[in-house]
């Protein structure tokens, strides 16, 4: 008998929906979790508000390299040439804490120093390579965010970096000096998900504590990964970010318990005190999220979901039973009643 996809209303309504988050209040101003297989936000807070979020904006930017790739306009090894633009801001080491002194790189390298340790000047050029200039890089970036249904964020780089530290003659057209990258935790959780579920690959980098740069070791900012100071089992990313109008901010992803869990805090409490604060207020978050959600089989492989059937025109027999083509799960709360 021909195997038929089965197609669940029901999942699509559990992927847009919402989850009360009871009494629990994470320590920061924004904040979401999300299911990444099925996209089910599992709690969220002031999560539509656009906030300065630094060189977390590095995410889209990484995702349109690897988008680049994909398409065979460069490969992993292409080696990337250190515009004067992007060497210069190596030489204040708050801007760009990563020297490229021998002013060419591979993509995959500039990549894992863009993630890793937040490197401006290696995001700058990524995205000078990808589209002849920041400029035009920017455009990308916008459309990409068009594309996902991101409306109300603001993009005028492709690092995070203050329009003020750039130089006048590399501001985007139409902003000001004044002007940083401002995303909401659901942008960022939209960014977040594509990037894990488009390119997985990005976690070969991002689970890594410390990786190889031209000689230097590069030390990662995630501070939640093995040896690190705030070590989570099971975390494998994602990206650490700052600002001084948006504060200090972490996108967190992790799997338990047959659950990828992305987990968005921005502008995190008592963060200029304690600089594993963001860590700390993460891993309390994934534990409520753990404690809170299941993930259930709803169909396994091979077999029907409640008598399923599929009408057949000119067949043998007027409907068949419809199965599923793999194992089809939901995420839903403990004690859930149907």
């Amino acid at each position: 008998m021909k195997r038929l996809f089965l197609c669940l209303l029901v999942l699509v309504g559990m992927t847009a929906s919402k989850v009360a988050a009871d009494d629990f209040n994470i320590a920061a101003k924004s904040a979401m979790a999300v299911d990444a297989t099925s996209g089910k936000i599992l709690y969220e807070k002031d999560a539509n508000t656009p906030i300065e979020v630094g060189s977390i904006t590095n995410l889209l930017t990484v995702y349109l390299v690897y988008e680049a790739i994909d398409r065979g306009d460069l490969t992993a090894d292409t080696y990337v040439d250190i515009s004067d633009y992007a060497y210069n801001l190596t030489s204040n080491p708050n801007i760009s804490n990563v020297p490229l002194e021998a002013k060419r790189y591979k993509v995959k390298d500039l990549i894992a120093a863009s993630l890793m340790s937040s490197s401006n000047s290696a995001t700058i050029a990524l995205a000078e390579k990808v589209a002849g200039s920041e400029k035009k890089f920017v455009d990308l970036m916008k459309a990409k965010l068009q594309q996902w249904g991101i409306k109300n964020a603001t993009i005028v780089n492709a690092s995070g970096l203050k329009n003020s530290v750039l130089g006048e003659e590399h501001i985007y057209p139409g902003s000001n000096k004044d002007d940083e990258n401002k995303l909401s935790a659901y942008d960022i959780a939209i960014v977040a998900r594509r990037l894990i579920l488009d390119y997985p690959e990005v976690l070969e980098i991002t689970k890594k504590a410390t990786s190889n740069f031209a000689g230097m070791t590069l030390t990662s900012s995630n501070h939640m990964l093995k040896d690190m100071p705030a070590f989570r089992a099971g975390v494998d990313g994602l990206k650490t970010g700052s600002s001084d109008k948006g504060g200090t901010s972490f996108v967190g992803t992790i799997q338990q318990r047959g659950m990828r869990l992305i987990t968005v805090l921005l502008n995190v409490d008592h963060a200029d005190k304690d600089e594993n604060a963001r860590f700390t207020a993460t891993s309390r978050f994934m534990s409520y999220i753990y404690q809170q959600f299941t993930v259930q089989t709803l169909v396994k492989k091979g077999e029907a979901y409640d008598k399923s059937s599929a009408r057949i025109i000119n067949g043998q027999k007027d409907e068949v039973t419809a199965v599923a083509s793999k194992k089809l799960t939901i995420v839903r709360r403990y004690n859930h009643k149907k």
